[in-house]
C-alpha cells in the first residue's frame, strides 16, 4: 500500500464516522458511538493471535446527554483537523493537537490525557493506527544495534542501512512510522530488548551483538509503539526469538508485559504491537537472591503494584505468580546495572549466556 492510498483510506474512514452520525440523525436517532471498555477486567486472551484483546464489554456515548454530546463535538473537531492535515501532507504531535484545541471554544480539551484518549477512540473506530492520521509521538525513537539490514525512505530517496556497519555507537534510530521501512536481511540468532540506556551501551561496548549474533533494541523505559512494532515485525518476518531484559521491579515487569502481551490502552492493535513469543530474561526476583545483587527495599507503591499484577491476566502464569510471590517475600528490588558489582563483564560473559541457554535461545 502506498502512502497516498493509506492517506485516502485514513481520511475516508474518519469521514465515515461523521457520515454515520448524519445517517443516524436522518433516521431520527440520537447520534452515538460504541467502544470497548478499556480496563483490565475487559481484556481477554485470544488463542488465534496469542495476544490480549478487548472483550465484549462496551460503553456507548450518545449525544442524548450533555457530557457525551460534548465528547462527540470534540471528536468532530478532531476529525476535521486530522482530515485537513492529511490533505495538506502535514503532521503534528499529540501534544500539539492538545494545544491546537485551545481555539475550539467548547470543544477545547481540558487535559492532554483527554485528547490522547479520544485519539485511541478514533483508532478503534477506524481500525487504523494514529500514525496513519499523521500524528507523531512526542518522544524520540528508540534505537537498534546489530546484524540487521533495512531500507528506509529518506528525503533523498530510499537508503539501505546496516544497523552495525552504517551507524554510530547509539545505533539506528527507529522512525515513528515503522510501516515506512523494509526489513531486508539479518545475520542474527535472536533479539534482546533492553530497558535502560546504560545496559544497552554496556552490551554494545562489550561486543555482545557480535559475540552472540544478537540484535540489540533499546526500549528507553516504557517502549513507544514504534519500538514494540519493530520487535513484532522482526519476530514475525524472520522468526527470531525475542528476549526482554529489564530492571527487577513491578514497573519493569509491565514493560515486558507491554512487549509480550500488549498494553491495556492499545489492546485494539495488539496484533500489530505485541510479540506473544517474547520471553523475560530478568532481572528476576530469583536473580536478586541467587546472585546476591545490590538491592533496595520495596516501597508501598511497589508492593501495591506487585499485588495488582497478581490479578492482572497478563501475569496469570505460574512463572509470574512464583516470581512475584518471591519478590514480596524478599521485599527487595534491583536494577540491571547491579550486575556491575560483580565486574563490568559479568553480565555479558556469565549472566546473559547462562540465562539465554536456560531459556533455549543460546
Amino acid at each position: 500500500m502506498t502512502i497516498w492510498t493509506l492517506d485516502e483510506q485514513a481520511a475516508g474512514r474518519l469521514t465515515g464516522i461523521a457520515r454515520k452520525w448524519y445517517d443516524q440523525m436522518r433516521e431520527g436517532l440520537v447520534p452515538s458511538i460504541s467502544l470497548p471498555t478499556r480496563t483490565k477486567q475487559n481484556i481477554a486472551y485470544d488463542d488465534a493471535s496469542e495476544v490480549w484483546k478487548y472483550g465484549d464489554r462496551e460503553s456507548t456515548r450518545s449525544a442524548g446527554t450533555a457530557k457525551s454530546a460534548l465528547h462527540l463535538l470534540k471528536m468532530a473537531y478532531v476529525i476535521w483537523f486530522l482530515k485537513t492535515q492529511i490533505r495538506e501532507s502535514r503532521s503534528s504531535t499529540l501534544r500539539e493537537l492538545y494545544y491546537i484545541s485551545e481555539g475550539w471554544k467548547k470543544a477545547k480539551f481540558q487535559a492532554q490525557d483527554e485528547s490522547n484518549f479520544l485519539i485511541e477512540d478514533l483508532e478503534i473506530l477506524t481500525d487504523m493506527q494514529r500514525e496513519a492520521f499523521h500524528l507523531r509521538p512526542e518522544e524520540d525513537g528508540a534505537t537498534v544495534f546489530g546484524p540487521l539490514e533495512l531500507r528506509e525512505m529518506t528525503r533523498r530517496g530510499k537508503r539501505e542501512i546496516h544497523c552495525q556497519d552504517d551507524v554510530g555507537e547509539a545505533g539506528y534510530q527507529i522512525p515513528t512510522n515503522i510501516e515506512t521501512i523494509e526489513l531486508l536481511r539479518h545475520d542474527a540468532k535472536f533479539v534482546i530488548a533492553i530497558e535502560t540506556g546504560g545496559m544497552y551501551a554496556r552490551l554494545i561496548e562489550n561486543g555482545f551483538d557480535s559475540d552472540h549474533q544478537a540484535i540489540l533494541v533499546h526500549l528507553k523505559g516504557q517502549p513507544a509503539r514504534s519500538t514494540r512494532r519493530i520487535l513484532n515485525r522482526i519476530n514475525s518476518q524472520f522468526g527470531l526469538p525475542v528476549a526482554v531484559f529489564t530492571d527487577g521491579d513491578p514497573w519493569s515487569y509491565r514493560i515486558f508485559a507491554s512487549v509480550a502481551y500488549g498494553a491495556i490502552k492499545s489492546a485494539h492493535i495488539s496484533e500489530l504491537l505485541a510479540t506473544p513469543k517474547a520471553q523475560f530474561i530478568g532481572v528476576q526476583p530469583s536473580d536478586i537472591r541467587d546472585y546476591n545483587l545490590p538491592s533496595d527495599q520495596l516501597n508501598e507503591k511497589d508492593v501495591a503494584a506487585l499485588k495488582s499484577e497478581l490479578s492482572d491476566p497478563r501475569f496469570a502464569s505460574g512463572y509470574w505468580k512464583e516470581q512475584i510471590g518471591l519478590q514480596l517475600k524478599l521485599n527487595l528490588k534491583s536494577e540491571q546495572q547491579a550486575f556491575a558489582a560483580k565486574g563490568l563483564d559479568f553480565v555479558t560473559k556469565e549472566y546473559l549466556p547462562a540465562r539465554l541457554s536456560d531459556m533455549g535461545i543460546l
